[in-house]
């Protein structure tokens, strides 16, 4: 599966710190039907037998909604269930090596805050990049905040699909607005919400307006 530019639209990230008594899988069922266009699996504290078992789980899930479904930076977890791909930051694998063991048909995305680790990334063989945190954000505490200047020069300077990531609420998502994104990722602004569904409709309805300028 390739990336396409459409599927980045609106990209989930997923947090089970808002699970209130809910399963993950049921969360992401609500973002899915509210709209959510991609979906990575983000989990930096389960053990790796309980993480391979919920990765299978919202993979399945992922492909009834035809929705595309990457892991973050659990590289071999990716390869054992077949994901669609992986999504790497800059302390992770490198993406060379990802593409090495992943070949050539899986999504790589790797996250970027300059220009010169953009182009680094789309040399070496990146489908798309996340660049961010845009706005202050509370889900990453070593975020560093990337201005809209910064991301518009990225957009300029590299020729795969660009996604803004940080800080982005139904709010101040128009701020974005010819900024040469193709779309959005966001944690909190759906998964921390009481209606998940509703949250993401929302959101992908602005988003929608936002790059229709």
């Amino acid at each position: 599966m390739k990336c396409d530019k459409k599927d980045l639209l609106l990209y989930a990230v997923t947090d089970r710190s808002w699970l209130n008594g809910r399963t993950l899988y049921e969360q992401v069922e609500e973002a899915l039907k509210g709209g959510v266009t991609f979906v990575q699996l983000r989990e930096k504290n389960l053990d790796e037998d309980a993480f391979f078992e919920e990765a299978q789980q919202i993979k399945r899930l992922c492909a009834q909604y035809k929705v595309p479904f990457v892991i973050n930076d659990n590289v071999e977890i990716a390869a054992r269930i077949g994901a669609d791909g992986v999504h790497v930051g800059q302390s992770d694998m490198e993406a060379l090596d990802v593409r090495a063991k992943l070949g050539p048909d899986k999504i790589i995305g790797v996250s970027a805050q300059t220009v010169e680790q953009a182009l680094k990334a789309q040399e070496h063989g990146a489908d798309y990049l996340g660049v961010g945190a845009v706005f202050p954000t509370g889900s990453k505490a070593d975020a560093v905040e990337v201005g809209p200047d910064r991301v518009r020069a990225i957009c300029e300077a590299v020729d795969i699909p660009v996604i803004a990531i940080g800080g982005i609420t139904k709010d101040n998502v128009i701020e974005l607005k010819g900024s040469g994104i193709c779309g959005i990722a966001v944690i909190s602004a759906i998964f921390a919400r009481k209606d998940i569904e509703e949250a993401a409709r929302i959101l992908r309805e602005r988003t929608e307006e936002m790059l229709r300028g």
